[in-house]
């Protein structure tokens, strides 16, 4: 079974950067398209970045596009999500998923394993 663990968030100044990271155990980490979501306070999650399996494709949500930057070791099983120029709109709880049918896709509920998230604050 696919366990995903997320980590690097924190509190950050406007125009800071973060880079989070998920590390996956119990998988064929290779096999699985990946993603980020995040959700915050009062809202429903949203889809923040997804990436191929290979990492050829990635593709962003519109309020993130530019600033933010996904990406993949998978010889380290793990995904990575670079976050520059942070706003306070980005302030949520960070969470990684994966799509084990392997079709990268910004639906979360083609989502099947989810970490336990990482919070993130950006103070203005």
């Amino acid at each position: 079974q696919v366990q995903l663990v997320e980590s690097g968030g924190g509190l950050v100044q406007a125009g800071g950067s973060l880079r989070l990271s998920c590390v996956a155990s119990g998988g064929i980490f290779s096999n699985y398209a990946m993603g980020w979501f995040r959700q915050a306070p009062g809202k429903e999650r949203e889809f923040a970045a997804a990436i191929s399996r290979s990492a050829k494709g990635t593709a962003y949500a519109d309020s993130v596009k530019g600033r933010f930057t996904i990406s993949r070791d998978n010889a380290k099983n793990t995904l990575y999500l670079q976050m520059n120029g942070l706003k306070p709109e980005d302030t949520a709880d960070y969470y990684c998923a994966t799509d084990r049918s392997g079709v990268m896709t910004t639906d979360p509920k083609k989502y099947d394993t989810w970490g336990q998230g990482t919070q993130v604050t950006v103070s203005s």
